[in-house]
């Protein structure tokens, strides 16, 4: 005696068809594009963040050497990248005008090697307090203005494709 079932035998859908696997590497090819996306613009962000550090150093590099020489803070309120020789080299015995000039030649030499198109100006407003040996070694009374600037790629281009010009502004008292 045959028992027939009331449920007919309906074969079972085995693997995918092209069109699903086609849309699967759609979704999946659309996802890789926007992780790409995300990061070209995290080493944007990355450099930018890089070079604003370095302005921030040199900065306080510069402060660091102008309050140490104070009786020369004349000679360091130029435009940079300055020219000059450093007439410290080789460990020559340097007066403070010279050590100065060193500075100068020092960091000129660090400001163009860790920023593309640096450039920077100091300006100082005041005067030394004290006379005759006391001078470079009494406060300044006034303040100090240094600005850095340089070329960034950036995410907000103009319609030409250059680079942006990045500013540090800096007052400070020496």
């Amino acid at each position: 005696m045959k028992i027939f079932s009331l449920m007919t035998a309906k074969p079972l859908d085995r693997g995918f068809t092209l069109l699903e696997v086609l849309i699967a590497l759609l979704i999946f090819s659309l996802g890789l594009l926007g992780m790409a996306g995300l990061m070209v613009l995290s080493v944007r962000t990355n450099q930018s963040a890089f070079l604003r550090t370095q302005a921030t150093f040199l900065a306080q590099s510069m402060m660091d050497r102008m309050r140490s020489n104070l009786g020369q803070i004349s000679t360091y309120a130029i435009t940079y990248p300055a020219t000059g020789s450093d007439p410290c080299a080789g460990g020559a015995v340097c007066n403070p005008a010279n050590i100065a000039a060193h500075d100068i030649a020092l960091w000129s030499t660090q400001l163009v090697d860790s920023l593309p198109n640096a450039a920077a100006q100091i300006r100082c407003n005041g005067a030394l307090l004290g006379s005759g040996l006391q001078v470079g070694a009494a406060p300044y009374n006034g303040q100090c203005t240094m600005t850095i600037q340089w070329s960034e790629s950036t995410l907000d281009r103009d319609s030409t494709g250059a680079p942006d010009t990045q500013t540090f502004a800096w007052v400070f008292q020496p």
